[in-house]
């Protein structure tokens, strides 16, 4: 019999095997918390796919011991890593608990993806996590405003202007003007 903490092992290293990754995916999300140290210990394993996958995990089993370790990814060599890591720093949709990442640790981090990732993926991401600042924060919106204007992807350019001035998300996400 396995020891404690050794079978989430055994299913975060399944992660790194096609056929055997949907299922130690569902495992390991289902066994929540009990999970999450096995988890950060594989963004650390040497496949790409065994950290990406790690990241996908924390994106909705995060906690806040884990995030350095995730915020550590955004330098990961592999853009796949990064994009996976992004989207976990981002999105609210995906998150069961109540942590959240302090965002004025990473919007600099995000602005500098933005502008100087070599990947279109990864810069793409970043735009989602630098437009969470574009209504408060005037180097968000001018890092949106450049990247929609100038970033050599057409994609990047489309995804910032979603989020820069006049954009479909920058709309929505204003803040809301109330009439006495």
């Amino acid at each position: 019999m396995p020891a404690v903490g050794q079978v989430e092992d055994i299913l975060v290293d399944a992660l790194g095997s096609e056929p055997r990754r949907p299922d130690a995916f569902r495992e390991l999300l289902r066994r929540g918390s009990a999970a999450v140290p096995a988890i950060r210990r594989g963004l650390a394993d040497p496949r790409p796919v065994v950290r990406e996958q790690c990241c996908r995990l924390l994106d909705h089993l995060l906690v806040e011991e884990a995030l350095d370790d995730l915020t550590a990814m955004l330098a990961d060599p592999d853009a796949r890593v990064r994009v996976a890591a992004l989207h976990a720093l981002s999105c609210e949709r995906c998150k069961t608990g109540a942590c959240r990442p302090d965002r004025g640790v990473l919007l600099p981090r995000g602005i500098r993806l933005l502008h100087h990732d070599p990947d279109p993926h990864v810069r793409a991401m970043a735009a989602e996590l630098v437009g969470l600042w574009v209504h408060s924060h005037p180097d968000a919106l001018a890092a949106l405003i450049r990247s929609r204007d100038d970033d050599p992807s057409p994609a990047v350019r489309k995804k910032a202007g979603w989020y820069a001035p006049g954009g479909p998300i920058h709309r929505r996400t204003a803040p809301k003007v109330h009439k006495s």
